[in-house]
């Protein structure tokens, strides 16, 4: 799956990695996840996407953000937008689809091997475009979730498919919360 010598970019939507890594019960241990690709390639970098919301004074994911900005990856954010939708309840959206699509067409001349992390099946285009640009394509997400966490057209679509749920014992840390999936 992997070639020690290819150059590697890890491109994970923060959310769905989030989601899916609740859904299995466990938390992700982000400094063990870069070492495990370090292992496999030349990793060149680490994208983080999510969407912040910015008026709040206190975000719980913020000590990740910072914690990622000064260990390693480079992380992109945005403000999330908030709206009252039809039925009066208050929604916050915040899609970063556009940003990771657009750096990984960025980086492509320089990369050989992109992992998503992610299980959208937004992104089927953007693994079909990177293939024809003769870049390999792995996605990371699980079926063992029930529903399943990735797109089936996705899961297709990539080179090659990794269940997050194989990583478990080298990126795994117990979900603190105790939530078991």
């Amino acid at each position: 799956m992997f070639d020690e010598r290819e150059k590697i970019v890890l491109l994970i939507d923060g959310a769905n990695l989030y989601a899916t890594s609740k859904a299995l019960g466990f938390d992700i241990d982000y400094k063990q996840l870069l070492k495990t690709f370090q292992k496999r390639g030349y990793l060149l970098r680490a994208y983080y996407y999510t969407a912040l919301i910015e008026d709040q004074e206190y975000s719980s994911i913020r000590p990740l953000i910072d914690w990622l900005d000064y260990n390693g990856y480079t992380v992109v954010t945005k403000p999330a937008k908030e709206f009252t939708d039809a039925a009066g309840r208050r929604k916050v959206k915040g899609n970063m689809d556009i940003e990771l699509a657009v750096d990984a067409m960025e980086l492509a001349p320089s990369v050989d091997h992109f992992v998503l992390f992610s299980g959208d099946g937004d992104f089927r285009k953007l693994v079909e475009a990177l293939q024809r640009k003769g870049k390999r394509v792995t996605v990371v997400s699980t079926t063992k979730s029930q529903p399943p966490m990735i797109a089936d057209e996705l899961r297709r679509q990539a080179d090659f498919y990794l269940d997050i749920q194989s990583l478990q014992n080298e990126v795994g840390r117990d979900d603190p919360d105790g939530d078991e999936a």
